[in-house]
């Protein structure tokens, strides 16, 4: 038998041991919740439920196999027939057993993502919108697909989210809402499902074939749900469905952590718990076992500012510890330095790279860091995404800048013919091969009309940048301009065709042109940015090997970061219009999502928390974030550097 009440701190043993019914389970930052669900689950197992009668719903599959393993390892038993999995996972299984009733066959095959674009785009090209609009951009495979999913995850109609997330194409709308129709009409055809199927077509099973819907009711008497705070409406109604019954639902979770509304998340599922079950019992797991106590009041502090959530006050089981440092540095220039020195400092300490991570709300903040620490020489490791110059989007625009630089950059020309509609990868190939031999293709390849029109958008946009080159003595401006013209004239609207995260990308990309302002000429300019891709190579190499005792710095996302701890936390850029983000200003639930995000940076700190931004840019002062300035300053210690204020009054 296991001990419960030497192994679980009170509050943990509390929720083990009266987690009958509806529960939720507040589990602040670092307070173990993975072990009391773990537990809870070994609890219930020993006192005699069947393992078949309990369903165990987590967020990856790599969480699902810790969990069993942990449980398995607990009892010292496999508890045979325990359903556990993602909601991907468990749908799949019961649309296999049950599908057939609403027209699936249980040999259905699952399309990936890739595979749900490929059938999107051939479905917008059979029915011919690849060229729609005045401006001749219809949106993408890549974008309908997440419009689409999104869509359904939210439990929304269509109309109302391309409103909503695609509002430039809404003159679009029949056409995008008939692609999803055929879409939808190809899947049952075929007997294909994708990933929002599995959990859609469970919900239908649930609502309109009564006899299943009530045999999983009655076999899943008690329902386990991890990272509640993250599910998303679709989520949401099938475990308000799912339990209605034995009422025996246990979510987990932390609203002041809910940070993926992009995905269509919403902290609402958590925060309306107690308004669906209202004979719910809530309990709270305060104790904090990875930061320290001034790094815990920091991030109370912050969060509390947020309305909409349930108040809690963290406690660090680590009372002593320094506190976090404010640091308002000259520009990003100096923002950079001061990491790499503090870096290179925690290694003459003796401690691991590892043990260190640079967090930032989007990758343009980040781009002064990653220069840095090639021209140091410190290896580090991107997650959530490429590195900031080996994006698609600013490769796009910097083919243009090295075509300007050198004519015969076959390469270069290839790159941006392939972003208009119309010349595909052979034409740009043929195209590309003559204009660096600077010969006429129209001539030399007799091109079609169509694609001559397309040819003629991309040289009349070299040729603006030639005569602008020509007339414009002022280096150190004219690369910016330059980027900002290429986005303005076309890239802008070619970019909310191509991706789902557009607004993103287009702020990347004038980050991009702010950043070029430090540059006397291009050829420095775009050395600097091939010179980082380089640096590439030998990092994924040491990756590739399976290197385990390579040491190496994190550089993340904060949404990447979740649920990850680090000894050493740098979190940058925190002025206000970058984090939070300047669009968020006027809606109070997009800005306490921010400040959620802030939250969950502070709290991946163990024992040291920097928190930077850039006092200037170029002729601008930057104001300090908010999330900075309502921060009790009796919590941090305040570094400022005024040079640069100086030397711009």
């Amino acid at each position: 038998m296991i001990d419960y009440q030497t192994e679980l701190n009170s509050e943990q043993l509390r929720v083990v041991q009266e987690g009958d019914g509806p529960c939720l389970v507040l589990a602040g930052a670092g307070t173990g919740k993975t072990r009391t669900i773990v537990y809870r689950v070994a609890y219930l197992l020993e006192k005699g439920v069947a393992p078949n009668n309990i369903l165990l719903v987590t967020f990856t599959n790599k969480a699902s196999k810790e969990m069993l393993r942990r449980i398995e390892l607990l009892l010292n038993a496999q508890p045979k027939g325990l359903w556990g999995g993602t909601f991907h996972h468990v749908g799949n299984a019961l649309l296999r057993r049950h599908g057939r009733q609403l027209g699936v066959s249980p040999d259905f095959n699952i399309l990936d993502q890739d595979d749900s674009r490929h059938l999107i785009a051939s479905l917008i090209a059979e029915m011919g919108f690849s060229r729609k609009g005045d401006k001749n951009f219809f949106p993408k495979a890549e974008v309908l697909s997440s419009l689409i999913s999104f869509a359904i995850n939210s439990h929304l109609p269509l109309r109302d989210v391309i409103e909503s997330r695609l509002a430039s194409f809404q003159d679009k709308a029949d056409q995008i809402q008939s692609v999803a129709t055929a879409y939808e009409q190809r899947k049952r055809q075929n007997n294909l499902v994708d990933f929002d199927d599995l959990l859609s077509l469970w919900l239908r099973m649930l609502l309109e074939i009564p006899h299943v819907g009530e045999r999983l009711r009655q076999q899943f008497q008690y329902i386990l749900i991890d990272e509640y705070q993250d599910t998303n409406r679709l989520q949401g109604l099938i475990v308000e469905e799912l339990g209605r019954s034995h009422q025996n639902i246990f979510v987990v979770g932390d609203d002041a952590q809910s940070i993926y509304g992009f995905r269509a998340a919403t902290v609402e599922n958590i925060l309306n718990f107690p308004k669906v079950f209202p004979a719910a019992k809530i309990f709270e797991l305060k104790e904090n076992y990875r930061s320290v106590t001034p790094i815990l009041e920091l991030a109370n502090s912050s969060i509390k500012h947020n309305w909409n959530q349930f108040e809690k006050h963290l406690v660090s089981k680590r009372l002593h510890g320094q506190k976090p440092e404010v640091w308002g540095l000259a520009d990003q220039e100096e923002e950079a330095r001061f990491i790499t020195n503090h870096i290179l400092d925690t290694l003459e300490d003796g401690q691991s790279l590892n043990e260190s991570a640079v967090l930032f709300r989007a990758a343009y903040q980040a781009m002064q860091v990653e220069l840095e620490l090639q021209k140091r020489g410190i290896p580090y490791i991107m997650r959530g995404g490429v590195r900031f110059f080996e994006q698609a989007h600013i490769k796009d625009i910097i083919a243009y800048l090295r075509v300007l630089h050198n004519p015969a950059d076959e390469i270069a020309w290839q790159r941006i013919l392939k972003l208009e509609d119309g010349i595909g990868e052979k034409n740009a190939t043929l195209v590309s091969q003559v204009l660096s031999r600077r010969s006429t293709p129209e001539v030399e390849l007799g091109l079609s009309k169509s694609i001559q029109g397309a040819f003629t958008k991309v040289t009349n946009r070299v040729e603006w940048l030639k005569k602008s080159m020509a007339s414009n003595q002022d280096s150190k401006l004219k690369i910016a301009d330059w980027i900002i013209h290429l986005i303005d004239d076309f890239y802008a609207d070619y970019c909310a065709a191509a991706y789902e995260d557009s607004r993103e990308r287009i702020e990347d990309l004038r980050q991009l042109a702010e950043f070029s302002r430090h540059y006397q000429d291009l050829p420095s300019f775009l050395s600097d940015a091939t010179l980082t891709e380089g640096f590439k190579g030998e990092r994924n190499a040491a990756i590739a090997s399976n290197d385990q005792n390579k040491e190496y710095l994190i550089l993340s996302t904060i949404h990447q970061a979740k649920g990850l701890e680090w000894k050493n936390v740098f979190l940058v850029g925190l002025t206000e219009g970058q984090f939070p983000h300047y669009k968020s200003w006027t809606d109070r639930k997009e800005l306490e999502e921010e400040r959620r995000l802030f939250y969950v940076a502070a709290t991946r700190a163990k024992d040291h928390l920097y928190l930077t931004y850039p006092i200037a840019s170029m002729n601008s002062i930057h104001r300090p974030s908010i999330f900075l300035q309502e921060l009790n300053p009796d919590l941090f210690e305040s570094f400022e550097d005024n040079e640069k204020i100086i030397e711009i009054e």
